[in-house]
């Protein structure tokens, strides 16, 4: 079998790429009725996107803004987190989480992240709190939900800003609920390789009232604000959504549960040509989740693996035309956290479990045909590696 995919407008072969985008007509026309509208920034739709997405996850507000990043900045200010301050998150995750907390003038502080779900671990996290520790921010990580429990305990014995970052994981449910009800503040981003793929846009979910007045205040002036004397007290960060992406993100939201449905089918034509893969983590999902809507396809290598291993296999998926990649860099190890004083070994687990997984393409366009060719070429480069070691 081939990886080739044939173009045909120019008849070459292209890429497998790792996300594709489950658009439909529907949200053509969505966008088209915006662009034949008088409103291009504020509008209706952005409204209802909200309402819409609070009301999905159970949720009283929610407040959409340019991306989840500029989100995490504006509930971490809307606090007063800033100088002096700090906040305990996973080195585990996107940059952008750690990059915030810099912005504000705080100082990240990294906790270990648990073997198995690969999410920010409640104990761990209890280790680093001190006197100036000030919020918990949590990922469900690839779409596999945190242990919020133990975190919520956490946050409420330490009077602590618990923030959940759910920007991989919507649809996925805790036996103690959906994914997005259990922060101060939920995030939601709609970049790909999300469900929900606008290219950029997000949305912050709180039932806090007077937070959520906060976080508008902060995110834009409104075109009713020109003629406010109060409203020029605190500038904003310029961070609104416009009317196309809330049309787009609305139009998808609307049909969620048939986009993880789908994505649940190629979920399941992955698990199953992965069966007789020996020396990988199979996907794991904790006695104390009931549903797991994962945002890429992660393949966990066996531990005689070396990085050097890994980064091998990835070039030679690449030079096959599959779109592979590491699934992440932990954050401790990157420039802008060295200069605090992090240093490789300061996190075993996140470093172990990093330097071993592999991103597979993941979106509702793949065919059984490229997921068999995928998991081969994967079979042979590990081989090809110094494969055949389990994981434990």
């Amino acid at each position: 079998m081939s990886a080739e995919v044939i173009a045909i407008d120019t008849g070459r072969r292209v890429q497998i790429p790792l996300s594709d985008p489950d658009l439909t007509l529907e949200d053509v026309v969505a966008v088209e009725q915006v662009l034949r509208g008088a409103q291009l920034g504020e509008a209706a739709v952005v409204e209802e996107l909200e309402q819409t997405l609070a009301s999905y996850c159970g949720r009283a507000r929610g407040v959409a803004v340019a991306s989840a990043a500029m989100g995490l900045v504006l509930a971490l200010v809307a606090r007063g987190i800033g100088p002096g301050d700090e906040v305990i998150l996973s080195a585990h995750s996107f940059r952008e989480l750690g990059h915030a907390v810099l912005r504000v003038g705080a100082t990240p502080v990294f906790a270990d992240i648990d073997y198995w779900s690969g999410c920010l671990s409640a104990a761990k996290s209890a280790d680093k709190v001190t006197a100036r520790t000030r919020a918990i921010i949590a990922g469900n990580t690839c779409g596999h939900p945190a242990d919020w429990p133990g975190l919520r305990a956490l946050a409420e014995a330490h009077g602590l800003f618990l923030i959940e970052d759910s920007s991989e994981a919507i649809g996925s449910r805790h036996k103690a609920g959906l994914v997005g009800s259990f922060g101060d503040v939920a995030l939601f981003d709609f970049a790909q390789p999300g469900v929900i793929a606008c290219g950029e846009g997000g949305v912050v979910l709180t039932d806090d009232a007077q937070l959520a007045m906060a976080l508008r205040r902060l995110r834009a002036r409104t075109l009713a604000d020109r003629a406010s004397v109060s409203a020029t007290t605190e500038a904003p960060f310029g961070a609104p959504m416009g009317a196309m992406v809330a049309a787009l993100a609305l139009s998808q939201l609307r049909r969620i549960d048939v986009l993880l449905e789908r994505r649940r089918g190629i979920q399941a034509m992955y698990d199953g040509f992965m069966q007789s893969f020996e020396g990988i983590k199979p996907p794991y999902v904790s006695p104390d989740v009931e549903e797991v809507h994962w945002f890429l396809y992660i393949v966990h290598l066996g531990t005689r693996f070396t990085k050097g291993a890994r980064d091998a296999i990835l070039e030679d998926m690449r030079t096959e035309g599959v779109e592979a990649h590491a699934y992440s860099s932990p954050l401790h190890l990157q420039r802008a956290y060295r200069a605090l004083g992090w240093t490789k070994g300061d996190l075993f687990v996140t470093e172990k479990v990093a330097d071993r997984a592999v991103a597979l393409p993941f979106h509702a366009h793949l065919v059984p045909e490229q997921i068999a060719f995928m998991v081969a070429r994967l079979k042979d480069s590990s081989i090809n590696a110094g494969a055949g070691a389990a994981i434990y």
